[in-house]
């Protein structure tokens, strides 16, 4: 959905989805993907068909080119009342087009900040927004309210500048980790400060065991809702990994750690993912409209990351080759050299 849209906008180029999410328990767009078809709307004044909560098809035709200037979207506005919603993936739909714009963007965006299954906010800012800085996007991410879910209530600002066209990416190996090893927050709002510093002390001697050391800061803060949950980038030389967890009513904090803690040392250990699971998949469309050839090493080629491939393919004439290394292996792609 997210891929499809910024492609019509840049392209403008009509789109139909059918069957959308039709294999899921509520099938259809939910919060999140309306906010994000709306967005995506106003920013190339789409004509839009389908665009209602539940709907399983959706007709979206640009009217123009992308236009910058100043925005706000608000997943409650689609939910019809509260939502948690994940903001991030709203942003991650209208970052593209609102960069190949003619001027500045600034965007703010509420709803859910930490949301199970979907890039928490602090993934989209220490990790997505460095890599694609890379290719020459220009974008920076400040979070104001804490939203985890179920409640949401959170926001975020996005500031885009325009750019005329990104380059291609070379990133095959990772580096090493430096001497602080790796850092990153361990956060609650509305609940008591040992919660934030046992996930803290957890994570420090998980990976104290493995051999790496950290520097995660407590924070306990205020919000609509009670949440909490940790994040942690591994800073290699050539770039940023993330890794999250969030909490759920009954967990301990020491279990949250330890899943965020499990899924940084797995990727540490896959000595060939120079790029984590899930940046390789949202690498694949920026990459694609760059000017030249782009190389990424991962661990896991995701049917995301194959979904997204073949998305670009029906808009773009891009060459995208994957070479297979048992689970994981390397994607070369030529970009189409998109500019304005």
């Amino acid at each position: 959905m997210r891929s499809s849209l910024a492609l019509a906008a840049l392209t403008g180029r009509p789109l139909e989805i059918i069957n959308i999410r039709a294999g899921r328990k509520n099938p259809g767009l939910r919060p999140q993907h309306l906010t994000g078809v709306r967005a995506v709307a106003a920013i190339c004044a789409a004509e839009v068909q389908g665009d209602e909560l539940n709907s399983q098809r959706l007709v979206f035709r640009p009217g123009k080119a992308p236009a910058g200037g100043d925005y706000r979207f608000d997943v409650r506005d689609a939910a019809r009342g509260g939502s948690a919603g994940a903001t991030t993936l709203v942003a991650q739909a209208i970052l593209l087009p609102l960069s190949f714009a003619g001027c500045a963007s600034q965007v703010v965006l509420r709803g859910g900040t930490q949301v199970p299954w979907s890039p928490p906010f602090h993934y989209l800012r220490d990790v997505f927004l460095p890599a694609v800085r890379k290719s020459g996007l220009r974008a920076e991410a400040n979070l104001n309210t804490w939203g985890w879910y179920p409640v949401g209530g959170g926001e975020f600002s996005l500031t885009v500048q325009p750019v005329r066209q990104l380059t291609g990416l070379e990133w095959v190996e990772r580096g090493e980790l430096p001497p602080a090893g790796v850092t990153g927050v361990a956060a609650a709002t509305n609940l008591p400060s040992h919660i934030p510093q046992r996930m803290v002390d957890r994570a420090r001697n998980v990976l104290r065991t493995a051999g790496i050391a950290s520097q995660v800061q407590p924070l306990r803060e205020r919000g609509p809702a009670a949440g909490a949950g940790i994040f942690l980038v591994a800073e290699y030389s050539n770039g940023a990994a993330g890794f999250s967890a969030i909490g759920q009513r009954g967990r301990p904090a020491e279990k949250v750690a330890e899943e965020a803690c499990s899924a940084l040392l797995d990727h540490h250990a896959a000595t060939g993912a120079a790029v984590d699971t899930h940046l390789t998949d949202q690498l694949i469309l920026p990459l694609a409209l760059a000017a030249g050839d782009s190389v990424l090493a991962t661990g896991q080629i995701t049917q995301h990351t194959l979904t997204n491939i073949h998305i670009v393919r029906q808009f773009l004439e891009t060459d995208i080759r994957i070479e297979r290394e048992d689970a994981g292996g390397t994607i070369n792609i030529k970009g189409v050299g998109h500019h304005v």
